[in-house]
């Protein structure tokens, strides 16, 4: 099977009281559904990717959702109508009546890794395993776990509100534990990465 990703995430104006939340939506409505929260001027994220399927005279490419079943929204938690009015909306995921919000630094690994242009697959989830962040290479600065498949390294982005998670294989060389890439230099821009929260690279100095 092979995959490449596509992304749809737009850059928010205004995020002030806003967060990202999972919604629930009906079988093979995400693509309906994020298309429906857009138009209400909401922010929606849908990542995908695409699957080569064999069919009996021929191989065609069709695109996926990564996380099926699901639709990602940024929007006020106190205003919840232009979301569960939406066509294919079941519900958001909640903690009773409370929405539960997706961690930023989530959405933005995950939207790291489909922007990427390396192969993407779903990954099961991951809940052993090392604490790394990439320090070069197209996804520096994204954190994530690592697993090893045949000798290869694959980082695992997770949302851990859905138990589900995506993983990109990346070289042995573009990733440093956590705890040593604070200063781990990239020799293509000989700049420290400044590692100064989860998953995020707030600030580079030079050396």
């Amino acid at each position: 099977m092979s995959f490449s990703n596509v992304s749809r995430l737009e850059e928010p104006q205004d995020r002030r009281n806003t967060r990202w939340y999972a919604v629930r939506v009906r079988s093979r409505f995400e693509s309906t559904t994020s298309m429906a929260f857009r138009e209400r001027g909401l922010l929606a994220f849908n990542p995908t990717y695409w699957s080569s399927r064999q069919w009996s005279d021929r191989v065609q490419k069709v695109e996926m959702p990564l996380f099926p079943g699901y639709v990602f929204c940024r929007f006020e938690a106190s205003n919840l109508l232009p979301v569960l009015s939406s066509p294919g909306v079941v519900h958001v995921v909640s903690a009773g009546n409370c929405p539960i919000p997706v961690d930023d630094h989530e959405i933005e690994a995950v939207r790291s890794i489909c922007q990427s242009g390396l192969p993407v697959a779903i990954a099961a989830p991951v809940v052993l395993g090392q604490r790394v962040v990439v320090v070069r290479g197209p996804l520096m600065g994204v954190e994530g776990t690592v697993i090893r498949i045949k000798e290869a390294h694959r980082l695992v982005a997770s949302i851990s509100l859905l138990q589900r998670a995506v993983s990109v294989e990346l070289e042995s060389a573009w990733i440093a534990p956590t705890e040593e890439a604070v200063f781990k230099k990239s020799p293509e821009s000989r700049l420290p990465v400044m590692q100064l929260g989860p998953g995020r690279v707030i600030g580079r100095q030079a050396s």
